[in-house]
Parts: structure tokens; C-alpha cells; sequence
């Protein structure tokens, strides 16, 4: 169910695998997508079962809703942040790319088949994010946008854990999108196994943090690589998606 899973002081976060799930082919087994082709009903279940799972103690209070205790996105690939609060309407889905909030007992969820999943929390000052970063989210700049946001919310020791995502070494791009990113971002630019021009987005948005001060921890791996993870450069519309997740206890 998890390539990798934590908790850290107050802050439980883990990153899924496609394992665990009831989703059948090509999108077996555990598919966290919004919406794709796959059946309606089996992507709700496998969002039961990670809840169930990741949060135990919220999946077993009397009238738990994932729609009021699980925040999602209708992610656009841009730089827009959505701050969490208690007024969070049921069943809201804003259009960004971040969401960051103070909110205990609530989990933030990202999803992403070769994009970065990214994780950031203050646990001491109380404040966590997830950010979804693809090259025009890096571009543009929502990892940055959410840890200001943070910031604003009273985050000052923030740590961010990078996800699964697609590696330098197999995200072939033109050579004019390299340079176009490589010009906003150069840590991005990168080669191919082989021997193509391509991006490395994980290392670009790692530079973006490191540059605003925050501590990066790397507990992700290619998903175009490995067969445990979806993949849409390996897999196409027949990727599922895998989800970041993070929550403070309260």
C-alpha cells in the first residue's frame, strides 16, 4: 500500500504504492486517480482502504466522511495554493496544485503518476502541505508559492520529503522545453540514459526548496522504472495514480 510511510513528532505522511487496492487492469490495483476510465466505485474503495489505514482513529469516528476529512484538488498543473480551514466546504475540489493548513485531524492528499509529490511540515508550529509539482508546476514556481503560504500560517522550521516521481534519466523532453526550463530552473536540466536532452524535476524542485531554507529528505524512486508504481510515460491512459498524503494529529 506505501513506497514509504512516517510520522515524525505530530505529523503522519506516507507516499502510496499500487498495491492494496481492488482497481482491475491495466489499473491494478490500488488507483487514487480522480477521475480516469477506471471503475467509479473501485477508486472509492481504494480511498477507503488507504484512509482506513493511514488514519485509523479518523475512519472510526462517528460520522467520518472522506469528502469532509480527506482534502483533494482538481490539480491544473499551475501554482495556485489552497489554505485549508475549518470552513472548507464538503466535497470542494479548488483548482491548484498545493494546499497547505493549520486544520489537526484532517489529511491533505496529492496525486501524481511521474509528477513530484511533495510533503512539508512544521510540526512544532503546527502547520503541514502537499504540493504537486510537474514541469509547469516547477516552472512556475508552487512549491515555493506553498511555503510562503506556510510561512504565513507561522511555519518556521519546515521539511519537505520528495515522493516517487520520474527520474532525470528517463524524462526525455525537446531540447527547446530543457532550455526553456533549464533558463527558470538550471539544477532541472539533465540527460537521458540515453543520451537524449531531458529534465530532472525532482532535483529542480529540491533546489527551489533548498533555496527557501528548508530541509529536503529523498524518499522517492523513478516510477517510470519500477513496476510498483504508476507510470504515465511508461503506462499512458493506463496509468493509475499514487498519492501523497500527510496529516497532524490532534
Amino acid at each position: 500500500m506505501y513506497s514509504w510511510r512516517a510520522s515524525v513528532g505530530p505529523v503522519d505522511l506516507a507516499f502510496t504504492d499500487r498495491y492494496g487496492g481492488v482497481s482491475a487492469a491495466p489499473y491494478d490495483e490500488l488507483n487514487l486517480a480522480l477521475e480516469d476510465a477506471d471503475d467509479p466505485m473501485a477508486r472509492a474503495e481504494n480511498l477507503r482502504r488507504v484512509v482506513a489505514d493511514f488514519a485509523p482513529d479518523l475512519a472510526e469516528r462517528p460520522g467520518f466522511s472522506l469528502e469532509t476529512s480527506v482534502c483533494q484538488l482538481r490539480q491544473v498543473h499551475g501554482a495556485e495554493v489552497d489554505v485549508v480551514d475549518d470552513r472548507r466546504r464538503s466535497g470542494w475540489l479548488p483548482e491548484a496544485d498545493a494546499m497547505v493548513s493549520t486544520q489537526p485531524s484532517v489529511v491533505l492528499m496529492v496525486r501524481v503518476a511521474d509528477c513530484v509529490p511533495v510533503l512539508l511540515a512544521d510540526g512544532e508550529a503546527g502547520v503541514i502541505g502537499a504540493v504537486h509539482a510537474g514541469r509547469p508546476g516547477l516552472a512556475a514556481g508552487v512549491a515555493p508559492a506553498a511555503i510562503a503560504r506556510m510561512r504565513a500560517l507561522g511555519a518556521r522550521h519546515l521539511t519537505a520529503w520528495l515522493g516517487p516521481r520520474v527520474c532525470g534519466a528517463c524524462y526525455e523532453v525537446p531540447q527547446s522545453l530543457q532550455d526553456e526550463v533549464g533558463a527558470l530552473v538550471p539544477d532541472a536540466v539533465a540527460t537521458t540514459s540515453w543520451g537524449t536532452p531531458s529534465l530532472d524535476i525532482g532535483a529542480g524542485v529540491r533546489a527551489q526548496l533548498e533555496a527557501e531554507g528548508v530541509e529536503v529528505i529523498d524518499v522517492g524512486s523513478c516510477t517510470r522504472e519500477s513496476g510498483d508504481l504508476y507510470s504515465y510515460r511508461r503506462d499512458g491512459a493506463g496509468a493509475g495514480r499514487l498519492a501523497g498524503l500527510i496529516r497532524r494529529r490532534g
